[in-house]
């Protein structure tokens, strides 16, 4: 088949796990024979009047991505007009990919969308060429906001993921949980829902037992940094830990808009020397992280899935993660690690101490969580379930969509630092 593939991220411009994502999942495709073309973007600051569209052929997958068009949009001051602008220019370039004397003249049998960034293109490319809409929701606004969307700009993303979902023909979700948040949230004519988790590349994890070593123990977390990753939560069980375990450190990996509310909850909770901010992490750097600690600890609060928690095991780093969306359904509580509650301090406290305290069971759990990804997240795997949801998609008779249903609250009070 041939698929066209819309991402607002794809190598090099990685902004979070959607990136990551969306790269395997080309690559295996096209290793399995699909003729695959990604429509992404050049990284920001680039701009069509003196960087044209990039087109390149790696792994099997032609890239074709886009530079911005002239203008003074910025994604965290002006979000939906740089989206918008974003869309607009993906959207010439898809439509050139047909026509001869561009270049070969190629439609796709399928469209793939990944979130709603890309909704104008991929929904106007599915349109144009006629064929059917396939769309990944990785997550949602309202999930990201507690349920709440009550700010201009969340209901606007909102109402494009509302869209997005039901103007496609076909929806992937990566976990259970995701399924019925978008059912909730876009129903109730939705297309049929898929659930096809993340993959990873276990290869490209080098595993490694934990070595006994001297030391205070030393605790990590990888991620965006932003309030549903409920890294304030980590940061306030970090005092309780070290009351046991003194000497614990916490090393926060990532960057994201609320790094300074948490340097100064680390102040507040007089563990400042104690976490380090250490920003984002290249490949190998990771590796050697994951490798050095006791343990990663993930406390989302809210969390479609969680791939960090895939390559934190297959590195043998002993997981601590929260039971939010796919986390849960990632990590086995007792078997592959330690779960608890969203938001739950204390829980989170008594994870942490058993397995500081028992760092041979820790070491049996990585080892359980290192097989199951072979058995469950190969990326094999989840290339050939996508394959047959491409497939099975045909295009719905469209009807008129209306607007979505909004209830307006008010958000739940906390100091988001801004």
């Amino acid at each position: 088949m041939k698929i066209l593939i819309v991402s607002w991220e794809y190598p090099p411009v990685v902004v979070g796990g959607l990136g990551r994502h969306v790269h395997h999942l080309a690559t295996e495709l096209a290793s399995a024979g699909h003729e695959i073309v990604v429509l992404s973007r050049r990284p920001t600051g680039t701009d069509a009047l003196t960087h044209p569209t990039y087109t390149h052929v790696t792994d099997g997958v032609l890239v074709v991505a886009v530079a911005e068009d002239p203008h003074e949009f910025r994604f965290g001051e002006d979000m939906l007009s740089w989206t918008l602008a974003m869309g607009h220019t993906m959207t010439r370039a898809g439509i050139a990919l047909g026509k001869p004397g561009v270049g070969p003249a190629w439609e796709p049998d399928v469209v793939h969308a990944h979130d709603w960034l890309v909704a104008h293109p991929a929904i106007a490319l599915a349109e144009h060429f006629d064929v059917p809409l396939v769309s990944t929701l990785h997550a949602t606004e309202a999930g990201r906001h507690s349920g709440w969307v009550s700010g201009r700009v969340n209901r606007q993303v909102h109402s494009l993921e509302w869209w997005l979902a039901n103007e496609s023909d076909s929806l992937i979700t990566c976990s259970g949980s995701m399924r019925d948040e978008v059912t909730r949230l876009y129903g109730p004519k939705l297309p049929h829902i898929e659930v096809i988790r993340n993959g990873i590349d276990v290869t490209t994890w080098r595993f490694r037992e934990r070595q006994p070593r001297s030391g205070p123990p030393q605790l990590l977390y990888v991620g965006r940094l932003e309030y549903e990753k409920g890294i304030q939560d980590a940061i306030a069980a970090l005092p309780r830990i070290r009351r046991t375990h003194p000497g614990t450190t916490l090393t926060i990996a990532g960057e994201g808009t609320q790094i300074e509310w948490l340097r100064e909850l680390a102040r507040q909770h007089r563990v400042a020397r104690s976490v380090t901010f250490v920003g984002n992490l290249g490949h190998d750097d990771l590796l050697g992280w994951l490798h050095g600690a006791d343990a990663i600890v993930l406390p989302s609060r809210y969390e479609p899935f969680g791939i960090i928690a895939l390559e934190a095991a297959a590195a043998g780093a002993p997981l601590i993660a929260s039971t939010a969306g796919g986390l849960g359904e990632a990590v086995v509580d007792g078997e592959t690690g330690l779960s608890f509650l969203p938001g739950d301090v204390a829980g989170l406290t008594s994870a942490v101490r058993e397995v500081l305290d028992d760092p041979a069971a820790a070491q049996e759990r990585a080892r359980a969580a290192r097989e199951r990804l072979t058995e469950d997240f190969d990326w094999h795997v989840v290339a050939a379930e996508t394959s047959q949801v491409y497939q099975s998609a045909k295009r719905r008779v469209r009807h008129p969509l209306g607007r979505p249903d909004i209830v307006e609250r008010p958000l739940p009070e906390r100091d988001l630092g801004t």
